[in-house]
């Protein structure tokens, strides 16, 4: 046997149980990673108490849960090339990721790449939905040297790659966040700026010059103070307003991401250019508080629970 997190109903971190399941095997096209670890992400928890999000990706009940992972390969598949039984290996796989044993696809809607040498398994399974975002979230707005960036929930999990990736483009980065997470940014070189009312004001004054793009990784507050801060539509993204952002800025999201742009990342954090923090850790037996921790969207980094 082996150990899966699934739920029957839709509902909050309480629906979420921890079961023995039939131990899962290889098939042709499939390779079966042994678990060591599960980043989490707020879909995760939108898609197990949101039954029309979830549906949206294809997850109907009873289903497991968890997207990113890290752990090493124990199977190949009957025509899997590029990977061999031992290979430590991160990606993404939406909503069964939290298991000992998991099945993926990597030539399907599964994401596979080795761990790079130097990354642990807590770490690697943090990476992939806030690294392929926050490339996405940048890459829609073409950030590049000399620009002024606004980034709205910078301390957040897509926010910590979002600031880091645009420092490293040559960037300056200003960050929303609260009060209490300042001292957090400013370690990765960003001008923090309390989130709430009166954000462009704010913003106007750590800018006067003005900001030139902008991402916003939480809701539509940060797009909107960079449109009346003048900051041009096509400049301003988003990941987390729906189809319809506000004022034609540019919906975007991880599936929007770069070919090779993982790889290229978990290389970075490899090489110690990225950082990736992990705000807390937590067996798989205590997967309801973890849920819990993540869902209440305070956290600086992300949180992993190992398995």
């Amino acid at each position: 046997m082996s150990r899966a997190v699934v739920y029957e109903t839709f509902g909050g971190p309480e629906v979420l149980d921890l079961r023995e399941v039939p131990e899962p095997h290889a098939g042709p096209g499939q390779v079966r990673v042994r678990v060591a670890a599960v980043g989490l992400n707020p879909m995760d928890w939108i898609f197990s108490s949101m039954p029309q999000m979830a549906q949206q990706f294809g997850i109907t009940l009873p289903a497991g849960f968890g997207t990113d992972f890290a752990g090493t390969v124990d199977e190949v598949g009957e025509g899997v090339s590029g990977f061999a039984v031992g290979d430590r290996v991160l990606g993404a796989a939406t909503g069964r990721a939290a298991a000992d044993h998991l099945l993926v696809d990597p030539a399907g809607p599964d994401t596979l790449l080795r761990t790079p040498d130097g990354i642990g398994d807590e770490v690697a399974g943090a990476i992939t939905i806030a690294a392929a975002t926050a490339s996405a979230a940048l890459a829609a707005i073409g950030v590049e040297a000399g620009d002024e960036v606004l980034i709205g929930g910078a301390a957040g999990g897509v926010g910590v790659f979002a600031v880091q990736l645009a420092k490293l483009a040559g960037a300056r980065v200003i960050g929303t966040a609260s009060e209490g997470t300042f001292d957090f940014l400013r370690q990765f070189g960003v001008e923090p700026v309390a989130y709430g009312p009166g954000l462009a004001d704010r913003v106007r004054a750590l800018a006067p010059n003005g900001v030139t793009a902008a991402t916003d990784l939480f809701g539509t507050e940060t797009a909107e103070a960079a449109l009346e801060l003048g900051v041009r539509p096509e400049r301003i993204s988003t990941i987390a307003a729906g189809p319809s952002p506000p004022g034609a800025v540019r919906a975007t999201g991880g599936a929007d991401a770069r070919p090779q742009e993982l790889e290229r990342i978990a290389g970075l954090v490899a090489a110690g250019s990225i950082t990736v923090p992990i705000a807390a850790t937590f067996p798989v037996e205590e997967i309801r508080e973890a849920v819990r921790l993540q869902a209440g969207r305070h956290v600086h980094g992300k949180i992993v629970v190992v398995l």
